[in-house]
């Protein structure tokens, strides 16, 4: 990987890439240290200190916005709002027949639905804008800090209006600086976004456990939390590369005096072909009864159970109710993001067939049982990755956001390798000397 990124900051062209999409990470990270106007700063680094990383219920968004939703700052909502347009969209799509015929039409379509997402991302950034701003004026966004209530010290609803506007406009920012590292840069934008929004948490949650650790000065925690990573690292990538290849053979066609087809290729089927997004759904829908609990008033006896069992991250309903939803989602995402009978339509149009299986329905129900066993594997892996968060927490006292947890480690690790595979396929394509020299 670092071989590849020597050789690519010898190629001119691809140095200007680099060195555009640094300019645009920098010009991001400053943006997430920006307080919006009607902010008292002073109490909100009060409150971030007195949490000592128990971020509670924001603790996703805030990771997916490096550290810049506790802060309340002008890029405080991130990408989030972004990625949470894209489930919608893609998930919309199965089922509104005119979405459905979008993704069919090509790049004309893709533009269509691309501009549906961004309409509905600042939709979205609106509604979790003003749902910051009421939480922060109510004190909830640092429960049992000392000074929670004078964070927005102005309540006028000019003052209210003024944050949600600055917040919003800090995400079309991010969809924008996310578009054009993806035009002008290396890597899809949204993505290196995404990654770089992840990894800026990581040394502060490093040093929060080194600071709780009481073997050697907390260095024993810290050197094994550190272990704990590398080896999480490996058995993702061990896993994200893992395929399962189904064979395809094409037959031959004689149009006039030439001959078509007579190859073989493969259908790749990821072990996790569903990545990152059953982790993602299965955190937003178990934080969903907590944030009614937080809001609502009184000590009703669903409220105590709910605070009892599903707000403290190592109880052991909290964790089976999240590995099962984990293993549902993820055979849910793949079932609707993949269709084996369109893939088999597509082959029996173009005179493809697997050896051994009859083209059409038999291809189809053939793609259907073999990716209902590799997904079985990949949700078990999702859940057992996503579990190690908890069992830090237990057994050091660490936050739920842990810095080698499974979200984190899944982003990280898949944009690393697709950003690498792009830089070494560009390379490829510039030292690529032909058959004759």
């Amino acid at each position: 990987m670092l071989t590849a990124f020597a050789r690519a900051f010898r190629t001119p062209d691809l140095r200007k890439k680099l060195l555009f999409t640094l300019g645009i990470i920098v010009v991001y990270r400053v943006g997430t240290h920006i307080p919006i106007p009607g902010v008292d700063y002073k109490s909100v680094q009060t409150c971030v200190d007195e949490a000592s990383g128990n971020q509670g219920l924001f603790g996703l968004v805030n990771m997916f916005s490096g550290g810049a939703l506790l802060q309340i700052t002008v890029f405080a909502l991130g990408i989030m709002p972004y990625i949470t347009a894209s489930i919608i969209l893609q998930l919309l799509t199965v089922v509104i027949p005119r979405l459905e015929a979008l993704k069919k039409e090509g790049q004309a379509g893709t533009t269509k639905i691309t501009q549906y997402t961004r309409y509905l991302t600042v939709a979205l950034a609106i509604l979790q804008g003003t749902g910051l701003v009421a939480t922060a004026r109510s004190g909830a966004l640092f429960s049992g800090c000392t000074v929670a209530s004078s964070i927005v010290p102005d309540r006028a609803i000019f003052t209210t209006i003024t944050m949600v506007i600055c917040m919003t406009a800090g995400t079309a920012v991010v969809m924008w600086l996310g578009e054009l590292i993806t035009d002008r840069g290396i890597g899809n934008g949204m993505s290196i976004l995404m990654f770089i929004s992840i990894a800026a948490t990581f040394p502060s949650a490093l040093w929060a456990i080194k600071k709780q650790g009481t073997l050697a000065d907390g260095w024993i925690e810290f050197g094994t939390v550190i272990l704990v990573g590398l080896v999480m690292v490996a058995l993702v990538v061990f896993v994200e590369q893992a395929q399962r290849r189904i064979p395809v053979q094409y037959a031959k066609r004689m149009i006039g005096r030439r001959s078509y087809g007579g190859t073989s290729t493969y259908i790749p089927l990821k072990v996790n072909q569903a990545g990152v997004i059953p982790v993602i759904f299965a955190s937003s829908l178990l934080y969903i009864p907590a944030l009614i609990a937080q809001f609502s008033s009184g000590d009703s006896g669903w409220k105590t159970w709910i605070e009892a069992h599903l707000v403290r991250g190592d109880h052991p309903i909290y964790i089976s109710l999240y590995f099962l939803l984990i293993v549902f989602f993820a055979f849910f995402y793949v079932a609707i993001s993949f269709n084996p009978e369109e893939v088999a339509d597509n082959m029996k149009k173009y005179g493809g067939f697997i050896p051994g299986i009859r083209a059409g329905r038999p291809t189809a129900e053939y793609l259907s049982y073999v990716l209902n066993r590799i997904t079985w594997p990949g949700s078990l892996y999702l859940g057992l990755i996503a579990l190690v968060p908890t069992m830090a927490l237990v057994g050091f006292g660490a936050s739920q956001n842990f810095p080698f947890g499974g979200t984190s480690i899944l982003i990280i690790v898949g944009v690393g390798l697709e950003t690498v595979k792009q830089i070494e396929s560009q390379l490829q394509q510039r030292n690529y000397e032909g058959f004759l020299r």
